[in-house]
């Protein structure tokens, strides 16, 4: 009992040490050399967007009860649930302003796709344990805890639900988008999975409403309205906080990242699909297949990959 809680109490102070840090490094790509020039065709941030965020900084500092007190409005009582809202809404419009003036690029996308694949990836694990009691890994890369589908869905949704919100399009507009984003994402990555890489991740044949073998109706109404969330709660939250690059840190920094997630969704294309070829019989042809035979084999994948079992007799996998 004594060493649970020794634990627990363990956790915590990790997990807080971790949060630490990642504000603390994301203070530091804050700072340093100013970018003065255009990022991907769209104005870095002026003084007029950066008085924005300081001014929603300031408001939900306002807001927060643990904050109102002396260190920012002296002996003031703290606000009321009614002042609190006030300021709540303030708020959303300042931050709807900065989007107004927000470019969406490169930069923003590939800081989408890694917190939504990351993310996605631990609500999967968690909905898993708490439904079926699984606890397997489900990871979709073979580098670091990612499932690009949800990265790839999020790219999407962003996409398609931006440009609705710069042409003002209704909800259920919104949601018929999600449902075709939602529905071309799973036939194009099931057919993908099973005809290049040997891959069955999902089969909605038996399911009510189905349409396709990886497309049913029931999931293109849970993408729609997805949709509809990701366009009025999600994506504004995310793309104001994200903003966009002041710094050449955080233009350098998220280079890093999108080149590191190419080379990992590269290697996970390649190591399944030497995996198939190993299952047929079929030898490397030349020096990067043989590395990758040596150092991701098919108990590499078994491992990595636990959701999925694997026929060698044909080289084809079913979740």
């Amino acid at each position: 009992m004594l060493l649970a809680i020794i634990s627990l109490f363990a956790l915590l102070f990790v997990i807080r040490l971790f949060i630490h840090g990642a504000q603390s490094f994301i203070a530091w790509l804050g700072r340093g050399t100013r970018v003065d020039q255009l990022v991907d065709g769209g104005y870095v941030e002026d003084e007029y967007a950066e008085q924005l965020r300081t001014y929603v900084k300031l408001l939900d500092m306002w807001r927060s009860p643990k904050q109102v007190g002396k260190q920012i409005v002296g002996e003031q009582p703290r606000l009321t649930p009614t002042q609190r809202r006030e300021l709540g809404r303030a708020s959303r419009r300042a931050r709807e302003a900065y989007l107004q003036y927000l470019h969406l690029g490169w930069y923003q996308i590939v800081v989408i796709f890694l917190v939504a694949s990351f993310l996605g990836l631990v609500l999967e694990q968690v909905w898993m344990f708490v439904t079926a009691g699984l606890t397997e890994s489900r990871v979709g890369l073979v580098w670091g805890p990612y499932s690009p589908i949800y990265g790839f869905g999020a790219v999407l949704l962003t996409l398609v639900c931006w440009k609705l919100r710069e042409r003002g399009a209704k909800d259920w507009q919104i949601f018929v988008a999600g449902m075709v984003v939602g529905g071309l994402l799973e036939q194009v990555t099931g057919w993908g999975m099973e005809t290049f890489l040997g891959a069955v991740s999902w089969d909605y044949t038996g399911v009510p409403g189905c349409i396709t073998k990886w497309v049913a109706w029931p999931f293109l109404f849970f993408w729609g309205g997805l949709g509809l969330m990701w366009s009025k709660l999600i994506m504004p939250e995310l793309l104001f906080r994200i903003g966009n690059p002041t710094t050449v840190r955080q233009v350098v920094f998220v280079s890093l990242l999108a080149i590191y997630l190419a080379a990992d969704v590269g290697m996970t294309v390649a190591c399944f699909g030497r995996m198939v070829a190993r299952d047929e019989g079929i030898a490397p042809r030349n020096g990067f297949e043989e590395w990758v035979d040596e150092n991701y084999t098919d108990q590499f994948i078994a491992a990595r990959f636990q959701n999925m079992t694997i026929d060698t007799a044909t080289g084809r996998q079913a979740q």
